[in-house]
C-alpha cells in the first residue's frame, strides 16, 4: 500500500492523501458504503460503479463467515469475484458484531465464544482465525480483531479490555507474518485504538498502536452512544499521536456532520449504516438538510429529489413519487432513497478533498454544518 498525502487545510487538521493498493487508488477523505454480506443493500454493482462510484467499499467477516461462509469465498477466488467488484475492499474483524451480541457471547483472553444470530450455533472467534477468515475472505484492507466496548463504559473494564485488544494486536501480527496472501494481490493490516471515552487509556493505546508501525491505523470503539462532542475529543486525542504518514479510519461514523467534523480532526477514511439504514426509513440527507420523505409536506411536491445531487435518481424522480412509493410500502422507494444517500455521502467527501486541496476547508465546513443541521 502507498499513502502521499497531497494538501492541508491551514485553519484545521484536514488532509487530502491518495492511498493505493493492487485494486487502485483511493482518494481520501474517503467515504466506505457498507456492504456487510457482499452487497450494498439494494444496490445493483452497475448502480454502485457508475453513480455513487467509491473507490472503496466495506465487507464483514463475522457475517461473511456465517454467510456465504469461507469455503465458498474461497472458491470463489475471493470476495472481489464473488461479487464481481474489481475495486477496493476492506473488512471490519468482527469486533463490533461481537460487542453487538453482548447477550450471546463470552469474552476470555483466548478469544470469543458467540451464539450465532441466525441458528443458534456456536463458534469461536480469535485473533489467529480471524486473521486467516480475512485471508481467505481477501479484502485489501484487513481490520485486527478488537474488543469494541459499551458506552458508557467502567473505567475499569475499559482499561482492560484496551489492554486485552493490545495483546490480540500482537497476536494478529505474529500470526499474518506467517501466513502468506491466499490470491495474486497483497493486504495491508490496520490495528484498532481503543480506550472508550478515557482520554488517558486513548492516549496510551493510540501511543502502542502507532508503535506497531503498521501501514493505516484505525479508532474504534466511538459512535456507540456517546456524545458527539466526546467522539470529537477522543479523535483529537488520537489523531495527535497517530503518525501523519499514514491513513486514518474512524469505524463507523456517522452523520454528515460527524464526518466532516472528524475530517477537520485529520481523520481519512469513514464508514457508516446511516445512509442506508435511514434510506430504507424515508431520511434523505442533503446539502440543505434532512428530508423526512414520508411527511405529508411531500405529496405534491414534484420538484426532484436533489438538484443538486450526482445520482440519476436525483433527478429522474419527484419528492412526491418516492413519498408515494414509501406510502404504499414499494420496495423501489427504498432503493431510489438509498442511491441518493449514498451518492450524497461521497459528494459530500469529495467536495471537503476540494476545498481541502483549495486551502478554504474550514469556512466551507462551518457553512455546510449549519446547512446540514435542519429538518426540511
Amino acid at each position: 500500500m502507498k499513502f502521499e498525502l497531497q494538501g492541508k487545510d491551514p485553519l484545521s487538521k484536514a488532509r487530502a492523501a491518495t492511498l493505493t493498493t493492487d485494486h487502485g487508488t483511493i482518494e481520501t477523505p474517503i467515504f466506505m458504503p457498507v456492504g456487510t454480506i457482499g452487497t450494498v443493500k439494494g444496490v445493483h454493482q452497475r448502480e454502485l460503479k457508475e453513480d455513487i462510484n467509491p473507490d472503496i467499499i466495506l465487507g464483514n467477516t463475522y457475517h461473511l463467515y456465517l454467510r456465504p461462509q469461507t469455503e465458498i469465498l474461497e472458491k470463489a477466488g475471493g470476495l472481489h469475484k464473488f461479487i464481481n467488484w474489481d475495486r477496493n475492499i476492506l473488512t471490519d474483524s468482527g469486533g463490533y458484531q461481537v460487542y453487538s451480541l453482548s447477550a450471546n457471547r463470552k469474552i476470555k483472553e483466548e478469544g470469543v465464544k458467540f451464539k450465532s444470530h441466525i441458528d443458534g450455533s456456536y463458534h469461536f472467534f480469535t485473533p489467529e482465525n480471524v486473521m486467516e477468515i480475512q485471508r481467505t475472505i481477501g479484502a485489501d484492507i484487513i481490520m485486527a480483531f478488537d474488543e469494541c466496548t459499551p458506552y458508557p463504559c467502567d473505567y475499569r473494564y475499559a482499561k482492560r479490555s484496551m489492554h486485552m485488544t493490545h495483546r490480540w494486536l500482537d497476536r494478529c501480527i505474529a500470526h499474518l507474518e506467517k501466513t502468506p496472501y491466499k490470491y495474486d494481490y497483497s493486504q495491508t493490516f490496520f490495528p484498532i485504538v481503543q480506550g472508550s471515552t478515557y482520554k488517558d487509556l486513548r492516549k496510551q493505546s493510540a501511543e502502542f498502536i502507532a508503535s506497531r508501525e503498521a501501514e493505516g491505523n484505525a479508532i474504534g470503539g466511538l459512535s456507540v452512544g456517546e456524545p458527539a462532542e466526546e467522539m470529537y475529543a477522543m479523535t483529537d486525542v488520537v489523531c495527535s499521536i497517530l503518525p501523519e504518514d499514514k491513513p486514518r479510519y474512524l469505524m463507523g461514523v456517522g452523520t454528515p456532520i460527524n464526518i466532516l467534523e472528524n475530517i477537520a480532526l485529520g481523520v481519512d477514511m469513514f464508514d457508516c449504516v446511516m445512509p442506508t439504514r435511514n434510506a430504507r426509513n424515508g431520511m434523505l440527507f442533503t446539502a440543505h438538510g434532512t428530508i423526512n420523505i414520508k411527511n405529508k409536506k411531500w405529496a405534491d411536491d414534484f420538484s426532484p429529489i436533489d438538484e443538486m445531487g450526482i445520482t440519476y435518481v436525483d433527478l429522474e424522480y419527484s419528492k412526491a413519487y418516492v413519498r408515494h412509493l414509501f406510502t404504499v410500502n414499494e420496495l423501489l422507494g427504498k432503493q431510489i432513497a438509498t442511491i441518493h444517500n449514498l451518492g450524497f455521502y461521497l459528494w459530500l467527501v469529495r467536495e471537503a478533498r476540494k476545498h481541502i486541496l483549495a486551502g478554504d476547508f474550514d469556512a466551507w465546513k462551518n457553512k455546510m454544518v449549519k446547512q446540514m443541521d435542519k429538518r426540511l
